[in-house]
């Protein structure tokens, strides 16, 4: 179960009523719930993860510094998403002027592949989940946030729609598209692993 599972957080304005009165204790719970997810979902906007920590550090500042203007009209966790997105954005917009394109490429992550003491399906499982990232770096930014939203962080569509000011039909043409992309890298990785069998 992903941090949108509730995480065993109070209701939202039992949580409300903490950080207005500066509770370390429910600040403290809403980091460990949805820190990780908030952490992805920076990353498919900012080409490194120490950009994506600092994105996260920020939302959570302005979060602290805003929550007396709550106003309650969509969920806590919906509201920290939607600060969470421009925050990312507005950095990410920074960076792709000053950054080389070459920065944006995925990061070449170590796999350690003892294929002694490795089953052979851990190296496999180990492999896609390799190619998943890659497929899911390669995605217009759009497409990459709502399936990470959807499909890493477990949104409902209502949630990512609210989170990313879009309309029910264009979530799910970006969810299709990012999904039909990354199953075609997939099928192609397992046929060419077939083939060298």
């Amino acid at each position: 179960m992903g941090p949108f599972a509730g995480g065993g957080l109070p209701p939202d304005d039992v949580v409300v009523a903490a950080l207005r009165a500066g509770d370390e204790s429910m600040f403290a719970a809403l980091l460990d719930t949805w820190s990780r997810g908030m952490l992805r979902a920076a990353r498919s906007y900012v080409s490194t993860d120490d950009s994506a920590e600092e994105v996260v550090q920020d939302t959570w500042l302005a979060v602290i510094g805003a929550i007396d203007a709550f106003e309650g009209r969509s969920s806590v966790k919906t509201w920290i998403y939607r600060i969470l997105v421009n925050t990312a954005k507005k950095r990410g917009l920074r960076e792709s002027r000053t950054l080389p394109w070459s920065a944006f490429e995925p990061p070449a992550e170590p796999v350690q592949k003892e294929h002694g003491a490795t089953p052979e399906g851990a190296v496999l499982a180990s492999e896609a989940r390799g190619l998943i990232g890659e497929a899911l770096a390669g995605l217009p930014a759009r497409q990459r946030i709502v399936i990470t939203l959807r499909d890493v962080e477990g949104c409902t569509s209502e949630e990512v729609c609210e989170i990313l000011e879009i309309s029910a039909a264009n979530q799910r043409v970006l969810l299709h598209r990012a999904r039909a992309t990354v199953r075609d890298r997939l099928e192609g990785y397992y046929q060419s692993v077939k083939r060298s069998e």
